[in-house]
């Protein structure tokens, strides 16, 4: 994407899937609290009405600083515009895109979004299993605050908002104007980038993006042998965007679309993103997918983003024996799938997650450690590794996408 005038372009500073979700809504407001990762001007919110079965209207959106709870900074709340007009309707399947926000927004900035939504919501829209790391704290924040009847999207006291979740409502993405070379790296997943399994509900994406702030002092982070700037993408101009869906897979679809199917319609459509992990593929082989077939699927995404310029790094599939779907037919699967991310030069980077939590002692298995319980999904241990085994300087926008 070519720069803007006066150096900055377009970057997505913070992202979600899009995920169908249960039950409906009505009359009354969501305030969806998220954090950016890189600062800049000129905000922008997206929004997604992806599985709706019904145009839905939000009679306001505003958006404001977060505090504690579904409580803002006092003055912070300003009301957002979609063509000009307080009022914003979304057909079923449509995006649309706010106005830009006059001003300055700081990197690291928790910020709440309120859409007031008039009338029912039909089929909703959001993102499942969500979490939102607070600023200098282990625990995550509820991403989702919904209100009493009515409209409360301008309130800042939180009082009317007496419910919470851990979704997100209708919120696809946020965009500044970043200066130059900023750039946006989307990470294509499932659960393990939604973070199942770590007991802070932080996953290695929060963590390779906020990881100083998560996980403070000394600890894990000595154990994996980084230091405290080896782990802050944001200090590298990097913005990790998490487009994980829990369940997701890449050749079929769940609640959200297929892993395919979402770098087209949903990652490649955000601004400046350069790079994509693809760290998917479990749960294909866990419903009975062919190694081939997986294989086939991989190369049409790398084709598909480098067709857009992006790069596609390759993410290995961990360990996962002992968890409910696992055989020695899926086992052979998984290994074969690996060979061909580690070997084929199909991607343009590799993140070799297999061999940071596996056990050495068995290696088809996560090391202990590792292992959340499930034998599957990784302990905050296993995320910690996990974001420990990403090299940021791979990340960075500065060569081609392989031919």
């Amino acid at each position: 994407m070519a720069p803007l005038t006066g150096g900055g372009r377009p970057v997505t500073t913070w992202a979600a899937a899009a995920e169908r979700l249960p039950g409906s809504l009505h009359d009354l407001t969501v305030r969806n609290v998220v954090r950016t990762t890189v600062g800049g001007t000129g905000l922008r919110v997206r929004l997604t009405n992806a599985f709706g079965d019904r145009e839905v209207t939000f009679g306001h959106v505003y958006l404001g600083v977060g505090r504690a709870g579904a409580a803002l900074v006092p003055g912070s709340s300003r009301r957002l515009t979609f063509g000009g007009r307080a009022e914003v309707r979304l057909a079923p399947g449509a995006t649309v895109l706010s106005d830009p926000l006059p001003g300055p927004v700081p990197a690291r900035q928790r910020l709440a979004v309120s859409l007031y939504l008039r009338g029912d919501s039909g089929v909703l829209t959001g993102r499942n299993r969500a979490t939102a790391p607070a600023y200098g704290q282990q625990a995550a924040f509820s991403p989702v605050y919904r209100s009493t009847p009515g409209d409360h999207a301008a309130d800042e006291d939180g009082g009317a908002y007496t419910e919470e979740a851990a979704v997100w409502h209708w919120l696809d993405a946020l965009i500044v104007v970043a200066p130059e070379p900023v750039s946006a790296v989307a990470v294509l997943g499932d659960s393990l980038t939604t973070g199942v399994g770590s007991e802070t509900g932080h996953g290695w994406t929060d963590l390779l993006a906020w990881g100083t702030e998560l996980t403070p002092g000394p600890g894990p982070w000595a154990d994996n042998g980084l230091t405290a700037a080896g782990w802050l993408a944001i200090g590298s101009g990097i913005a990790v965007v998490n487009e994980g869906v829990s369940g997701g897979k890449v050749l079929a679809a769940g609640t959200g679309r297929a892993a395919e199917d979402r770098l087209t319609a949903e990652v490649l459509t955000k601004p400046g993103i350069d790079v994509v992990i693809l760290a998917a593929g479990v749960n294909d082989l866990g419903a009975g997918a062919r190694a081939e077939d997986l294989i086939a699927a991989y190369r049409r995404i790398v084709t598909a983003a480098h067709a857009a310029g992006v790069r596609v790094i390759g993410a290995t599939i961990t360990p996962f024996t002992g968890a409910v779907f696992h055989s020695p037919d899926v086992e052979r699967a998984r290994q074969e799938v690996n060979a061909f991310i580690r070997e084929a030069d199909a991607f343009d980077g590799l993140i070799d997650f297999d061999a940071a939590l596996r056990d050495p002692a068995d290696p088809a298995r996560l090391l202990p450690r590792h292992d959340s319980g499930d034998h599957l999904h990784p302990s905050i241990a296993g995320h910690q590794a996990m974001a420990g085994a990403v090299d940021l300087d791979s990340l960075r926008p500065n060569h081609p996408p392989t031919p």
